[in-house]
């Protein structure tokens, strides 16, 4: 009993409460760090997963908690502060989690590592069998950025998956390699309006993520389709940036 105690008092010395650090393991466990979190001389806990290398650490100040990852995996979190982000609630924190193993299990190149070893178990020696490999890297692509934007439309917020489209912003048939075509920075989840504007070159995106709309397109047709210049995308991560490039340089409609 006295070793518990004692073992109670050094918790909370280094920042940290019985409490605080039971929450902090559920939270973890819950949101994708299955391994047993580790505990830091400073009183903060190091969150990890077998599903990716990446690690979080979370610190408790004061009832609030700071949020921070390595500078080279600082794509994990949303914030104007690189790789340190404050949450002042608990479920502040699930959300920020959430987020931060989706975003790690679908980076670049991992959903593709997938893709390669699929391919390898199916024929790909006629058209309708390429077809059907096609449509393999297509469903991982979306489940992808279902769990990258969270099941909810990067503009407008809307939570219907059967509703929401997988759009790539670099088009697959222009993709250079399978890296491209299945890079969850080369798509966005979007409504089905959204994604038909998009897809078709009628709207784009800043690398800010604010919305952009094609000359070619007449004001009374954007009155129509409900066209708001308030559309923006959150969070847009420095990776996305190449291909919006691509999209606004390629896609996007020239005025007639």
């Amino acid at each position: 009993m006295r070793r518990a105690n004692v073992s109670s008092q050094k918790e909370h010395l280094n920042g940290m409460t019985p409490l605080e650090r039971l929450r902090l393991e559920k939270a973890a466990a819950d949101c994708g760090f299955e391994r047993t979190p580790v505990l830091l001389g400073d009183g903060g806990m190091e969150l990890r997963s077998a599903q990716f290398p990446e690690t979080i650490y979370v610190h408790a100040e004061n009832g609030k908690f700071r949020v921070s990852t390595s500078a080279s995996a600082a794509v994990l979190l949303d914030g104007t502060n690189g790789c340190v982000v404050s949450v002042t609630d608990l479920d502040q924190l699930y959300a920020t989690l959430q987020r931060a193993s989706a975003i790690a299990r679908t980076m670049p190149n991992r959903v593709a590592e997938q893709f390669r070893r699929e391919k390898l178990r199916l024929p790909q020696t006629t058209e309708a069998e390429r077809l059907v490999v096609q449509r393999v890297g297509q469903n991982l692509f979306r489940n992808a950025l279902m769990d990258y934007w969270q099941g909810h439309c990067c503009v407008t917020g809307l939570a219907v998956p059967a509703l929401l489209r997988a759009s790539h912003i670099k088009p697959w048939a222009k993709c250079q390699s399978d890296d491209e075509r299945l890079d969850v920075f080369n798509g966005l989840l979007l409504a089905p309006h959204i994604d038909a504007l998009f897809d078709g070159g009628w709207i784009s995106f800043s690398d800010q993520g604010g919305l952009l709309v094609s000359e070619a397109l007449p004001y009374a047709a954007r009155t129509k389709l409900g066209l708001s210049l308030g559309w923006t995308i959150r969070n847009l991560k420095p990776a996305h940036v190449p291909y919006l490039t691509f999209h606004r340089t390629n896609e996007l409609r020239k005025a007639a």
